[in-house]
């Protein structure tokens, strides 16, 4: 990449530095776009710069909206009843796209992650302290997923609103062992989590 032009070589350097993208694939998209007819070239620019300029976080949930409240938010037909913590405004997505959970959201803004420097104050503690302060809400679900980092944030969430919230109950979505899965073929932890988020049936 040391014999690119400059201007090409910029552009590569920067498409390079987004997650999920390699200094080839970034080569690709930057070739790309210089094939592409300038008006066009131009129009993918624009709506890049108008991402930041024309998105908002919802005043509510802290998700990414043309408007505060947000669609969800502002939709009287949801189950104000629920609230669901998220990290990341891409598993909000997630959840909708399956089209049975009908609460509202709030998203946290990642995980608690003392190695990488994250700690409350960096995230939507107080956001999620406001929401349940209305009294609205009788159960936070917990929809961080599985890994140490989401697992000392939920611990943190749980103990933070035992104390503070006691008539709010606190559930997390299950874990354990994916529909179509043998038992054999499971690590050690996924089936402990199986075992110990057993079912009646």
């Amino acid at each position: 990449m040391q014999n690119l032009p400059g201007p090409l070589k910029e552009v590569v350097d920067q498409l390079s530095s987004l997650p999920g993208i390699g200094p080839k694939s970034a080569l690709r998209i930057a070739l790309t776009l210089l094939k592409m007819p300038r008006e066009r070239a131009a129009g993918v620019g624009q709506s890049i710069l108008d991402l930041r300029e024309r998105l908002c976080l919802c005043e509510d949930c802290a998700c990414l909206a043309e408007s505060s409240p947000c669609a969800i938010c502002a939709d009287a037909t949801r189950d104000t009843g629920q609230l669901c913590l998220v990290p990341e405004w891409d598993a909000l997505l997630a959840l909708e796209e399956m089209g049975v959970y009908r609460g509202k959201y709030l998203v946290l803004g990642g995980l608690l992650s003392p190695l990488d420097g994250v700690d409350p104050g960096q995230l939507e503690i107080e956001r999620l302290r406001r929401r349940l302060a209305s009294g609205d809400f009788s159960e936070l679900i917990l929809a961080l997923g599985a890994t140490l980092d989401a697992e000392s944030t939920a611990s943190y969430v749980k103990n933070l609103v035992e104390s503070e919230f006691p008539g709010v109950s606190v559930t997390r979505l299950a874990q354990g062992i994916p529909m179509g899965a043998e038992v054999k073929y499971m690590d050690k932890e996924t089936l402990k989590q199986s075992l110990v988020h057993r079912q009646k049936m």
